[in-house]
């Protein structure tokens, strides 16, 4: 599979950002730098819009955290043909905004510091599920600014409803603006009364590029368990199970 190689003249710069946000949180956290190659650079977005109440944030939270502690998890990645992945993670609603640069795993250690820094992040207020709005971000501040090259770039999709912001650029837009770039978008839609409709949206909207899929949680309180299956499929780069896969 060829590799994707992100605008490589800005990668010191970038380097240096995530070193001092990576210090500001906990200094346990090794920051991306020096890295030729890694496997699978993830981006985890978060939904913090007004839906979400303060026990569905850290239940959203705690699942991201366990999952990066996870014994399966840790595997994929040490056991990828680099032995590493990066991981930057957004929170978004009525604006985006990254709250985790990108940040290398490379051993079991390292796993674990970011999981403890997942558990410390604060919360970002806004009302609205401002999703095309993340999504722009991602392709211009974050997938841009990758430190190294990763065979498989992935976007994490994950949240309680549809994009509700009204703007002038449709999600299907930035999406498929994202996958002509390389990247992989899956969905992560968490079904809290209006499941059938929601998942059906996700695939139809936001989900796309090789091997990309929705695997819905049912409720935040699944959400845990959803975004662990989620993270084996996507660092290791074994294709989904059918029920989940987009169709083409």
């Amino acid at each position: 599979m060829p590799l994707v190689t992100p605008l490589k003249a800005r990668a010191r710069g970038w380097a240096a950002i995530v070193v001092m946000a990576l210090t500001a949180f906990s200094p346990a956290v090794v920051p991306a730098q020096d890295l030729p190659e890694v496997d699978t650079a993830l981006v985890i977005s978060v939904d913090v819009s007004n839906s979400v109440d303060a026990t569905r944030y850290q239940l959203q939270l705690e699942g991201i955290a366990k999952a990066l502690e996870d014994e399966a998890v840790i595997e994929a990645i040490l056991t990828g043909g680099r032995g590493s992945i990066l991981l930057s993670l957004v929170m978004w609603a009525d604006k985006p905004k990254i709250m985790v640069p990108w940040t290398k795993i490379g051993s079991k250690e390292e796993a674990l510091a970011l999981a403890a820094l997942v558990r410390k992040l604060p919360r970002e207020e806004g009302e609205f599920t401002c999703m095309s709005g993340m999504m722009r971000m991602i392709a211009d501040k974050v997938v841009t600014q990758i430190p190294a090259q990763a065979t498989r770039i992935v976007v994490d999709v994950s949240g309680d409803g549809k994009d509700n912001c009204n703007r002038e650029e449709p999600v299907d837009v930035v999406r498929d603006e994202l996958v002509a770039s390389g990247v992989i978008i899956n969905g992560l839609p968490i079904l809290e009364g209006d499941g059938p409709t929601l998942e059906g949206w996700y695939r139809d909207y936001v989900v796309g590029g090789t091997g990309a899929f929705v695997l819905p949680a049912k409720g935040f309180a699944d959400f845990g368990n959803a975004i662990r299956q989620k993270f084996v499929i996507e660092i290791s780069g074994i294709p989904p199970p059918s029920k989940y896969a987009k169709a083409d």
